[in-house]
């Protein structure tokens, strides 16, 4: 049976990048070659010299949202905001920092609206609405929110959207498109890849460890994703025309796959259609890749190196092997790799 300890590694806290690489493209990568078992030692904006004419690369355009927010309550009391997911105009899902707050309490945003509490979630999440729509505040109430193992307070809050972020709605960056620049999607395209796009906005439950010792247990985190029929065409067309999908990120894994099998209300619905082939769907996605996952549409990935015991780490197991990923994080640490949002890259072939 599989274990959630088997996905787990030993990484030293100075490992953890808490600056991003300037520029963007200096980040290095690590690749990794699946057939042989190989690997390289690279620098990020080299990952030209292993994408060819008629692959093509798929891009989460998803923005962060300054969803970190702060209020008071009436009583004067000071409350965090976090917030995690818009379920529509005035009501999100918000992870919210401060003692006793139940259902019908309300508090006021600092230069902003008010909010009432108005379902009670799991632990401290709760159903906030807001009497105005929160978004035209975010100038001037929302901060960024980094992930919890970045301690260093960030210059530009730009240095965590990739240069693509189109659509605000996510609590935490794709990281993987973080090292890409526009000079280098550019000289990619000019070389004959081609690029398309999809949506996932990314939760800040992609950094929750897996608690469960049966990761078949645990319960996978829900993403709204989408991707269009333009960009369905785009994947379809390369697969049909012997080129191949490579994944930057496994947001955009994610919604590849979701698409291969097409969401239904969060379900996995397999709709007929030729072999590795995606339709345009729109909507929530709760797969979960582990092991003994057979890849429908990714070819190829570009990824981060992941938190131990995470559902990423899994997801990155089942595309390379786990004993492979384990042993190439080993050789990353050794060889001084940067680990996590920040960090450095790795390419799996």
């Amino acid at each position: 049976m599989m274990k959630t300890s088997d996905f787990d590694y030993d990484l030293p806290e100075s490992f953890i990048a808490q600056t991003p690489a300037e520029p963007r493209d200096s980040s290095r990568l690590l690749v990794l070659h699946r057939d042989t078992g190989a690997l390289e030692h690279k620098i990020f904006r080299e990952i030209g010299d292993y994408l060819h004419r008629g692959d093509l690369l798929v891009l989460n355009q998803t923005r962060v949202i300054p969803a970190r927010i702060y209020a008071r309550k009436f009583t004067g009391g000071r409350v965090e905001l976090l917030l995690l997911r818009r379920r529509d105009r005035l009501t999100w899902e918000a992870l919210v920092g401060g003692k006793g707050l139940k259902t019908g309490n309300k508090v006021k945003v600092e230069n902003g609206p008010e909010a009432e509490i108005v379902e009670i979630l799991n632990g401290s999440e709760r159903l906030i609405q807001f009497s105005d729509p929160i978004e035209p505040y975010f100038s001037k109430v929302g901060n960024v929110p980094l992930p919890p193992y970045i301690h260093e307070k960030l210059r530009d809050p730009e240095r965590y959207q990739t240069v693509y972020a189109h659509e605000p709605g996510s609590a935490a960056a794709p990281t993987a498109g973080l090292h890409f620049t526009p000079e280098l999607l550019k000289k990619l395209q000019k070389k004959g890849v081609k690029i398309a796009y999809v949506t996932l906005h990314v939760g800040l439950d992609t950094f929750a460890p897996v608690t469960e010792d049966n990761p078949e247990e645990h319960k996978i985190h829900t993403e709204w994703c989408q991707l269009t029929q333009e960009t369905a065409d785009l994947v379809n067309h390369a697969k049909q025309s012997g080129g191949r999908v490579i994944a930057v990120g496994t947001t955009s894994v994610r919604t590849l796959e979701s698409a291969a099998t097409w969401t239904v209300d969060g379900g996995q619905q397999t709709v007929s259609r030729p072999p590795s082939t995606v339709q345009a769907f729109t909507g929530p996605t709760s797969l979960f890749i582990l092991p003994g996952y057979q890849f429908q549409v990714v070819d190829a990935m570009i990824t981060n190196f992941h938190l131990p015991k995470s559902t990423l780490l899994m997801l990155v197991s089942a595309f390379a092997g786990r004993e492979k990923i384990l042993e190439t994080y080993e050789i990353a640490i050794k060889e001084g790799y940067r680990f996590y949002s920040f960090g450095d890259a790795m390419l799996i072939l």
